[in-house]
């Protein structure tokens, strides 16, 4: 039995409530369990220089974590002046996660820049940034497009992940941080809503897991994301 008493193949309780910033173009509070994250994205005019000219836009992210988002007080990134290598890399695959679904050329050039903020840490912190970010991605393309700011679809498709392990030699769905931090193998998966895959992140911590390992995860993972796919899907209606 899981620490959670979760069967292998079945998620946290998942919501995504959006519209939770007075201020942003979008927004969505996401929470898988007790892992809760704050995602906003804001429009800016104009995009990195390296991109001027070229007729298309960009979408970025930043993550971080709050000071007590964990059981102990962490420091705040910036006292120490740039994010750790961990937060570069979680920003770097959240922005390539969603950029996989848009149309860069009819974003037009602009930004979307998305922030998304764990408020509250209990694993696959950047699982649930990546469901919660489209969302909130969704909502500033839709505030966008009541302005006529873009005159094309820019989003080609919904884009979720969720974490795959071994546990205790048993294949399981998005785990939580009392089965994370003993897993064999712990994985991420990045798809699209129609099945495409965007990134898989696989880890064995000590024994080397097998490819029929693999696949099984591959399947749980298949499944989890259509789940999350269809709960973007009812919280955009």
């Amino acid at each position: 039995m899981r620490p959670s008493k979760r069967a292998p193949a079945e998620l946290r309780p998942i919501t995504l409530e959006r519209g939770v910033s007075k201020y942003a173009e979008g927004s969505c509070l996401v929470k898988f369990g007790d892992t809760h994250v704050l995602c906003t994205a804001s429009l800016e005019d104009g995009v990195p220089s390296w991109l001027r000219g070229q007729r298309r836009g960009w979408v970025t992210a930043e993550y971080g974590m709050l000071p007590r988002a964990t059981h102990d007080r962490t420091r705040r990134e910036v006292t120490s002046g740039k994010p750790s290598g961990r937060t570069q890399e979680i920003q770097r695959l959240i922005g390539r996660s969603l950029r996989a679904v848009v149309d860069l050329e009819a974003l037009g050039e602009r930004q979307i820049s998305i922030d998304c903020d764990v408020i509250q840490a209990d694993g696959g912190t950047r699982t649930a940034a990546i469901t919660g970010a489209w969302v909130a991605l969704r909502d500033c393309l839709e505030w966008m497009g009541a302005r006529d700011m873009i005159k094309k679809t820019v989003l080609k498709d919904h884009v979720a992940a969720v974490s795959c392990g071994i546990w205790k030699g048993v294949p399981v769905l998005d785990l939580d941080y009392a089965e994370d931090s003993v897993a064999e193998t712990d994985a991420n998966f990045v798809m699209t809503g129609t099945g495409g895959i965007v990134e898989i992140q696989g880890t064995a911590e000590g024994k080397p897991f097998t490819d029929e390992q693999l696949m099984a995860l591959m399947g749980l993972a298949k499944d989890g994301i259509a789940k999350l796919v269809e709960l973007q899907k009812l919280a955009i209606l």
